[in-house]
């Protein structure tokens, strides 16, 4: 499976058994196993160390703590689809890793928008005033 240009993956790395789906679905779901089961093996795989690094770093809720990225495609009907989806849910988690994040440069409100927000609390002050008993009760 090709992830860039210079990444792939070989399909002996990923796991693919098919399962029965979940849900409501009538006889196609109790007798036909349409869902697919997908696992891949971080750690053992033949990703550059850069990739493997970054993917055990995530907080995703696919990934186990032994370093597996998990994905059941279900949603539908034809082992086919689900197979094609689970795998291009693989290659968007493995691509997603690889764009390194822009570093965030702190910038500091200029003097319009400090000025804005000083008048928006005065208004807020004064509004709050007016709710309040008159002083000369």
């Amino acid at each position: 499976m090709k992830i860039l240009q210079n990444v792939e993956i070989p399909d002996d790395e990923i796991e693919l058994k098919g399962i029965r789906a979940q849900g409501s679905g009538g006889q196609n779901v109790n007798k036909v196993s349409s869902a697919i089961h997908c696992r891949f093996d971080i750690r053992r795989s033949s990703l550059p160390d850069f990739y493997k690094q970054r993917l055990l770093a995530l907080t995703d809720s696919r990934i186990s703590r032994d370093g597996v990225i998990v994905i059941k495609a279900q949603s539908h009907r034809s082992q086919e689809k689900n197979r094609r989806d689970c795998l291009e849910r693989l290659r968007e988690l493995i691509r997603s890793v690889a764009r390194t994040p822009k570093k965030r440069i702190p910038t500091r409100p200029g003097k319009a928008a400090r000025r804005r927000r000083i008048e928006s609390k005065t208004r807020q002050g004064a509004k709050k005033r007016l709710r309040g008993k008159p002083k000369d009760w």
